[in-house]
């Protein structure tokens, strides 16, 4: 059996320590990485932006997450002894469901071109973690493609962002659209599969929502047909979005059996508390937390947490499991100058909205950077 994938996305950490942010463990500073390590995370998930920059230079911040960045902080957590999962967006900023923007230098590529571009860059990138040891255990290949990828080219359907759901579109559209996705995803495995030092690297397929049966089915049995060739189905779920844990359940394993592969939870969070700290805005609310069930606390939070390995831990079918669960940014601080979005990182999206961190209450550290008790959730062999 593999080791329990206990995982910290932390691909903000650069941006905020450059603005003073720092981490404590029972009142003593330390880095981050040292931290995570000591409380059994194992694997750090780092995102990658193709060129997160305007044309004048300014960062679209959010991590910043360009080469170099990302590169830098795969660096430290290789020295500190964790695992890598590389998370490429095919985007210069924020890839999901409501949107997936091609980045500016591909902007005039499509068809074939784009195809090529899509391999091209893939090659290139791991060629670069190659050369400097760096290679990543897990590779995903796009950040939440629900809806597709590298819009409006790999785009499948129109995704209803307010309603969580997807516009019909007639089947002849919807089929040439899935085509060309998978043309898309494919090249970037292609690349993967090429390159001689990752032959052990694992691929993941990410999609949110985790507890919608019905997606992941449709989308997968798209996917199966077309032959996508991949390891691992990733899943994003937070339960005040993505329907109960009972759901999720149900759909790994479901979706564990149907397609004989193995699943993660690759993105997962919740609260330590409902306040925002002063001066900014927060995703979270206490109506969020009465849909998922548990007290926005720092006890409710290692409640759920427990509660969530236990279901995925539970997946075993056949020789295929759940591997683990990836806590999303943990050690997000409200620092001052750090921001989901810069307004030219909001432009490039088109997603305005108040600048800031609206995720700062559903870390695992404190506002002030101290570790919290929750973060003991991992420290299980």
């Amino acid at each position: 059996m593999n080791t329990f994938i206990k995982g910290a996305d932390v691909s903000s950490l650069k941006e905020i320590e450059s603005f003073g942010g720092s981490y404590y463990l029972e009142g003593q500073r330390k880095d981050l990485f040292e931290i995570l390590k000591l409380k059994g995370i194992n694997t750090i998930r780092l995102r990658l932006w193709v060129d997160p920059y305007d044309e004048a230079g300014r960062p679209y911040l959010g991590g910043t997450n360009d080469l170099a960045t990302t590169i830098e902080l795969a660096k430290r957590a290789k020295h500190a002894g964790l695992d890598l999962m590389l998370n490429l967006h095919y985007s210069d900023f924020w890839a999901d469901p409501k949107k997936q923007v091609k980045p500016k230098a591909w902007t005039n590529l499509h068809g074939k071109a784009l195809v090529d571009k899509v391999y091209q860059y893939t090659q290139e990138t791991l060629n670069c973690f190659a050369q400097l040891d760096l290679m990543p255990k897990y590779l995903q290949i796009g950040n939440e493609t629900t809806n597709g990828m590298l819009f409006p080219d790999g785009k499948i359907a129109n995704y209803l962002f307010e309603e969580r759901r997807f516009e019909e579109l007639d089947q002849e559209t919807q089929r040439k659209s899935f085509d060309h996705l998978i043309e898309l995803l494919s090249a970037g495995i292609k690349a993967t599969r090429e390159m001689r030092s990752a032959e052990e690297l694992q691929i993941i397929i990410h999609l949110d929502f985790g507890g919608a049966n019905d997606l992941y089915r449709g989308w997968f049995d798209q996917a199966t047909e077309r032959k996508l060739d991949y390891d691992i189905i990733g899943l994003s779920y937070y339960p005040y979005w993505h329907n109960t844990l009972a759901d999720l359940a149900d759909n790994l394993k479901d979706i564990t059996a149907r397609y004989k592969k193995d699943v993660m939870v690759v993105e997962t969070s919740y609260a330590f508390t409902e306040q925002a700290p002063n001066g900014e805005d927060s995703i979270f609310n206490l109506e969020l937390s009465d849909i998922a069930g548990y007290p926005p606390t720092v006890d409710g939070q290692k409640e759920f947490l427990t509660d969530l390995i236990k279901v995925v831990k539970d997946v075993q079918q056949n020789d295929k499991q759940g591997l683990g669960i990836v806590y999303w940014e943990p050690a997000w601080l409200p620092v001052k100058g750090s921001s989901w979005a810069s307004k030219a990182g909001m432009v490039y999206g088109d997603d305005l909205g108040k600048p800031g961190n609206h995720w700062a209450n559903q870390g695992l550290f404190d506002f002030e950077g101290n570790a919290l008790d929750s973060l003991n959730v991992f420290t299980f062999k």
